[in-house]
């Protein structure tokens, strides 16, 4: 695998190198960098034009600072529109920094319109060089517009499973259950598990004695269900559900329940349920077994 990753970056580095020695050749032979040679020589260096520079810039700023703090302020009821606010903050923040760039230029006496045109073919060189970001940029806005997933849905993307927290022009931000923050590159976002569309599960699996009167027990098990229903219904989307007996195992029958919650419950929802099942058959007079071992002596 390192020999692999060594070979490719020496590729990409070679047909870098090769791209920058055409461009240099075409620049030089067309009269480019003579034109944004001629353009630069204009800037003016004052302590005048730097300062104009300092108050546009930190008026920029406040602006970029005070849109996105009015964009923070909104609570939109839909993962839909979480998304939209968030990836327009972000691209606000590029859009900034370009505004700064370009208008800093035209008080430096720069004729933007001419350094904008001439370095068309630097720029077509650092788009070669920065492949994955014009990447993660349109694999992002193919995403928005396609609805894959929203700021507020639980994913399950590269076997990390949490809550997009965020969606960026380049980046999107995932949290887990323990509060882990995971930021993935856009065109990193594949074979996507988007949970949010469709309720979960949360799986409780309960053993019992094999001596246990399975028959009078599961008479008993509806309205333990029902209670427990009644009890968690903030968390509970639907009654829990008895299955039958899952496994037969060393020391106890297994029995299996499920039920259905959201999933930022599956968790708490799989762990509430273990605590009221159980509870529920110390009621019934049922305990839960440990493993034995039973010695037969002739």
């Amino acid at each position: 695998m390192k020999g692999n990753s060594k070979k490719s970056t020496a590729i990409k580095l070679i047909v870098f190198a090769a791209i920058c020695a055409a461009a240099v050749g075409i620049g030089t032979g067309t009269g480019l960098f003579g034109s944004v040679k001629n353009v630069f020589q204009d800037i003016n260096l004052s302590g005048k034009s730097i300062l104009s520079i300092v108050i546009m810039a930190s008026l920029v700023l406040a602006a970029t600072y005070l849109i996105c703090l009015i964009l923070s302020l909104i609570k939109p009821k839909n993962h839909r529109g979480r998304t939209v606010i968030s990836i327009t903050t972000s691209l606000i923040k590029y859009v900034s920094a370009i505004v700064i760039i370009c208008w800093g230029l035209s008080l430096l006496g720069a004729d933007v319109g001419t350094v904008v045109a001439g370095v068309g073919i630097i720029a077509l060189i650092v788009g070669f060089s920065a492949e994955s970001l014009i990447s993660d940029m349109i694999t992002g806005i193919f995403m928005i517009f396609e609805n894959q997933y929203n700021v507020g849905d639980f994913i399950e993307v590269g076997g990390f499973r949490g809550k997009v927290t965020s969606i960026g022009v380049r980046t999107t931000c995932l949290e887990d259950a323990g509060g882990n923050v995971k930021i993935v590159n856009n065109s990193d976002m594949k074979n996507i598990l988007n949970r949010s569309d469709h309720s979960s599960r949360a799986v409780s699996t309960i053993g019992i004695p094999y001596e246990t009167d399975l028959e009078a027990l599961e008479e008993k098990i509806p309205a333990m269900m029902s209670e427990i229903f009644e009890k968690h219904g903030d968390m509970l989307l639907s009654e829990p559900v008895y299955l039958g007996v899952d496994a037969l195992a060393d020391s106890s029958v297994n029995l299996k329940f499920v039920a259905e919650v959201e999933d930022k419950n599956i968790f708490s929802g799989a762990r509430m349920l273990n605590r009221e099942i159980w509870l529920g058959m110390r009621r019934a007079g049922v305990e839960v077994p440990f493993p034995q071992v039973d010695v037969h002596q002739k």
